[in-house]
């Protein structure tokens, strides 16, 4: 889990003149605060870990009176799963 190193202040202009450098200082662990004049707009922190561990899932399941039962080859799916994950296709947004 990534710990928060600072929390660093910054207008909107110098946040758009280098956006890049602020997603370097979050992905460092840093929280960005863009602020316009006195107020807060925006405030940019890194993702915290993972969702659910599989514990959390199965237990889930059991508190919903799922029968889903992992077999024994259900870790290796998942990773095979996640290896042949693609990144998101975001040109269709543009």
């Amino acid at each position: 889990m990534i710990e928060v190193m600072a929390q660093l202040h910054m207008s909107e202009a110098e946040a758009a003149r280098d956006f890049h450098a602020v997603l370097e200082l979050v992905r460092e662990g840093s929280e960005v605060v863009i602020e316009d004049g006195n107020r807060r707009i925006a405030l940019i922190k890194p993702v915290e870990g993972p969702g659910r561990s599989i514990d959390e899932c199965i237990a889930l399941l059991a508190a919903r009176g799922s029968g889903a039962t992992p077999d024994a080859d259900f870790a290796q799916d998942i990773e095979e799963i996640i290896a042949e994950r693609k990144p998101l296709d975001t040109s269709v947004w543009e």
